[in-house]
């Protein structure tokens, strides 16, 4: 890999380094306690040839690479894809992973480094920025631990997409969230009840099923939270932080399929 230019040093817990052209006005730089957190497999390298949209890119020898463990943020007036461009653009980088399948559109998934760098990975930068969230896909608990914390640091300074307060969206204002059918979303609020029917747990959020917030939790998905501390019936009357994809059942519902899509936040 042909070396870049860079110096870098420890402020406070952060790495600060000199960056290419105009990147250290957008890119806040990403904790080590991240990539330790989500040090995979190296998975090939390469130069960033072109930015596809705010989580994919090409690279010069032709492959696609699609940021794992992130999802976009929803923001018509914005071009997020100039937030990865700004990072990424005609720089090296460094693909890891669990596992290199490409997906179905021919997309190799990836947490992406900087250059030959450690420390600098493209999802922690983003995170920081408020420029994505953490995605409910990320099935390694230490690796979804970090990306959660550089999520909720940029949400408690109000930076990118966490300027705007609706974009946290609170378990109340069922409408709101119902708006963002079929997007991925971030739910705050209170559990009113823990309510089994079948093979499915319900945590209400309201007292009306058929207009309310809930989260679904399938029977095999249980043993899953549990196994991971979670129990679920222990969560009537806390607050609790839930992410995944929006659809509607009578009310808006978002399905939680492994404990990294629930933040417990405590009662009341």
């Amino acid at each position: 890999m042909k070396p870049v230019t860079r110096t870098a040093r420890w402020r406070g817990g952060f790495v600060a380094a000199a960056l290419p052209c105009g990147l250290m006005l957008v890119a806040a730089a990403a904790r080590p306690a991240v990539a330790a957190g989500c040090a995979f497999e190296p998975q090939g390298e390469g130069r960033v040839a072109a930015v596809i949209d705010s989580r994919t890119f090409r690279l010069q020898d032709g492959r696609e690479v699609r940021l794992a463990g992130i999802e976009p943020v929803v923001a018509e007036k914005a071009n997020r894809t100039s937030a990865l461009a700004a990072i990424v653009a005609g720089r090296e980088v460094t693909l890891r992973g669990e596992d290199d399948t490409p997906d179905r559109y021919g997309r190799q998934p990836a947490f992406v480094f900087l250059d030959d760098s450690a420390t600098m990975m493209v999802q922690g930068l983003l995170l920081a920025q408020g420029e994505a969230l953490v995605s409910a896909t990320v099935t390694d608990k230490n690796c979804a631990k970090v990306l959660i914390a550089e999520e909720n640091a940029a949400r408690d300074a109000k930076r990118g997409t966490w300027a705007d307060p609706a974009a946290l969206k609170n378990a109340e204002s069922p409408g709101d969230i119902l708006a963002g059918i079929g997007r991925f979303a971030v739910v705050e609020g209170k559990v009113l009840s823990v309510r089994q029917a079948g093979a499915t747990t319900y945590l209400n959020f309201g007292r009306s099923w058929t207009q309310d917030f809930a989260v679904t939790i399938s029977r095999r998905a249980t043993a899953g939270l549990e196994a991971a501390g979670i129990i679920v019936k222990s969560l009537e009357n806390q607050r609790i932080r839930v992410r995944g994809w929006v659809e509607a059942r009578g009310g808006p519902r978002i399905e939680v399929l492994r404990a990294e899509q629930i933040e417990l936040l405590g009662e009341n």
